[in-house]
Parts: structure tokens; C-alpha cells; sequence
């Protein structure tokens, strides 16, 4: 029988795996007991949310609709990889589902096929809601599958469970689909490398396509060029206003090359006076990324008078 620990120590053991928890309102004491038992519990159940938006995801799972009051879970994991605790006790994610399964999660077997509704799944198992619009075309960005890892070894490494006794809310009751996007087997997998004490440094995990956008967006990380002010005081720029930077520079310096060399073609040839070598030195000086250019441009041109 694995009894659940106190809140405290619930929220703790997130904390000390490395999980960014989040408490909201009283969730300690939030919870659908007075409809039902909660426990023993054997397993930790994965959803994903159908909603856009962390507040607003949380505040869902939190108070629930009027046909399902909430709490819809025990923690919701966001796609920044925090969790969000809303709930502790019964809570209203699981629903009825196949004894067959619950059995093998006990036993931590391979699942069989889930075709009953016949056991309360709300009594026997920690939710995660996590943030997702379930369409199988919404990222999940590393963070948020490392906070899934994580959370659900907290509570296998406290019961002493191993992997098998996660799974999907797809696993459990006919119908389901969640979580779509990742693979509960790859997940399993992930989990019980990190309790094998196996898993990689967090700064091994892959960034996602969502990683790599939020990064080249993220402001006051880089500083400008030379550490100047732009025109409204800013002296930092996102990699994405670099990108910018350097398109813009390249494009005129290439402006700057070909008007230089439609002069070039225009004048008829002349000696160039000690002043004049000395200007023209200067406006290349000026423009260090000119001079290879220029170099190539005046070779061509030699090579075309040879051919002549």
C-alpha cells in the first residue's frame, strides 16, 4: 500500500529534484475528498491540457468548469518547465479506467490494452496537467519534458516505483488520446535513466525549436555593438536584432562596392595625386570591410585591360 506523503513534503520532493514548483493559493487543502477516497495511490498519470497559456492554464486546472470543478490535477507543468501545485488529495483527472491496467501498474508489467471503465482512477493516482494544445503540431519544449521526467521520478524514487508506473491518461481510459506529442515508452524511458541515476546534464538536452526562438528574442542578454546606446536608449540587443545588424551592414557595404565601382568605370584613367591616394586610403580606412572587395574589383579590372 503506498500511502501519499503530507504537502510539505509532496512539494519538497520536487524541489529536491531539481523541479521549479510554483504553490497556488491554498492548494494544500484543495482537493475533491468529499466525493470519494483518495488512496493508496500507485502511479502517476500524464495529461496534456488543450489550452493555450500558462496563467490561464493554471487557473483552469486549478478551479475546473462547472461540469468538472477542480482541482483537474495535482501539479500543472507549464511549458517553461515550472510546476505549477494546485491541488493535494482526489482530484478530478483520471476518471474511470481498465482494472487490467491499474494491475499491471501495480506489478509495473507491460500495459495491456485498455478497453474498461470499470476503477477509479482519481483514487489511485498523481495527475499532471501539462500545457499543450494536444494537436500533435504544438511544440514541447525541452524544459517542459525535463520537468515531466522529473516530476514523475520524484514520486517513483519516494515510493520506491520504478518507470512502469507512469503513464498516459491514453494508457489508462478508452478514448484518450493524452498527452499526444511524445512517446509515454520514450518518457518511461527518460525516467528510468534518471533514477538509474543515468540521465543527462541538463545542459546535454537538446533545445527545441521553441528553445531556440525564445532565445533569439530574449532581450538584455547581448550587448549592443561597441556597448552603445541605439536611438532609444537601449544597450542590449536580442541575437534576432544582430541578424538584423548584420544584413543591413553587409547590404550597404555592397552599395557602398558597387557605386564605388560604377565611379571607377565612369572616370577615364588618371594619376592620382599624393593627396588623392592619401583620401581615398582614408575612405577605405573607414570602411575596413572595403578593401578586400575593392582589391578584387581593381584585379578585374587589370585582368580585362591585359585581355584587351
Amino acid at each position: 500500500m503506498a500511502t501519499p506523503p503530507s504537502a510539505a513534503k509532496f512539494a519538497g520532493l520536487f524541489r529536491d529534484e531539481g523541479v521549479t514548483v510554483v504553490e497556488v493559493g491554498d492548494w494544500e487543502h484543495h482537493n475533491r475528498n468529499h466525493k470519494g477516497p483518495w488512496g493508496p495511490v500507485h502511479g502517476v498519470m500524464i495529461h496534456h491540457t488543450v489550452t493555450s497559456g500558462s496563467a490561464r492554464t493554471v487557473a483552469i486546472c486549478r478551479d475546473g468548469y462547472s461540469s468538472l470543478p477542480g482541482p483537474l490535477c495535482h501539479g500543472v507543468i507549464t511549458k517553461d518547465g515550472r510546476v505549477h501545485l494546485v491541488g493535494y488529495g482526489r482530484a478530478n483527472h483520471a476518471g474511470l479506467g481498465d482494472d487490467d491496467v491499474l494491475r499491471a501498474v501495480m506489478d509495473e508489467k507491460t500495459l495491456p490494452a485498455d478497453n474498461e471503465t470499470s476503477t477509479d482512477g482519481n483514487r489511485h493516482f498523481y495527475g499532471f496537467e501539462c500545457e499543450n494544445l494536444g494537436d500533435g503540431k504544438d511544440p514541447w519544449p525541452a524544459a517542459q519534458l525535463l520537468a515531466i521526467e522529473k516530476a514523475a521520478a520524484a514520486l517513483c524514487r519516494y515510493h520506491g516505483w520504478g518507470a512502469g508506473s507512469v503513464i498516459g491518461h491514453l494508457e489508462w481510459q478508452p478514448g484518450k488520446v493524452d498527452p499526444r506529442g511524445f512517446s509515454m515508452q520514450t518518457m518511461r524511458g527518460r525516467i528510468a535513466a534518471r533514477l538509474d541515476g543515468n540521465q543527462p546534464e541538463e545542459d546535454d538536452v537538446p533545445l527545441s525549436t521553441d528553445d531556440v526562438k525564445k532565445l533569439a528574442t530574449t532581450d538584455n542578454v547581448f550587448a549592443s555593438p561597441d556597448g552603445e546606446s541605439d536611438a532609444k536608449g537601449n544597450k542590449f540587443w536580442t541575437l534576432e536584432s544582430y541578424q538584423r545588424y548584420g544584413y543591413l551592414m553587409n547590404r550597404d557595404t555592397q552599395g557602398l562596392v558597387k557605386a564605388l565601382v560604377a565611379k571607377v568605370d565612369a572616370q577615364k584613367p588618371v594619376e592620382l595625386t599624393d593627396t588623392q591616394l592619401a583620401s581615398l586610403a582614408a575612405q577605405v580606412a573607414a570602411h575596413p570591410s572595403l578593401a578586400e572587395q575593392i582589391a578584387e574589383k581593381v584585379a578585374a579590372k587589370i585582368a580585362e585591360r591585359i585581355a584587351e
